[in-house]
C-alpha cells in the first residue's frame, strides 16, 4: 500500500465523517426550532437589522445578566 492510497482512503472517509457532521448540524437546526427552544431564522436577519433602535433577537433576563 503506498501513500497514495492511503491518501484516497483518508480523502473518503474524511469527506464521509464532513457529510455526516453537516447533515448532523441541518438536523440540529431544524430540531431545535420545531421544538421552539431557538429560531434559527431571526439570526439570519441581525446583519440587516443592527441599528440602535432595532428590537434585540432575544431579551436577555436578569437571572442571566446576573450570571454574567
Amino acid at each position: 500500500m503506498d501513500i497514495a492510497t492511503l491518501q484516497a482512503y483518508g480523502y473518503f472517509f474524511f469527506t464521509g465523517f464532513l457529510v455526516v457532521l453537516l447533515y448532523s448540524y441541518i438536523y440540529h437546526l431544524y430540531s431545535s426550532q420545531k421544538k421552539g427552544t431557538r429560531d434559527y431564522e431571526k439570526y439570519g436577519n441581525i446583519a440587516l437589522h443592527d441599528e440602535v433602535t432595532d428590537q434585540p433577537i432575544e431579551e436577555i433576563s436578569k437571572n442571566d445578566e446576573i450570571k454574567k
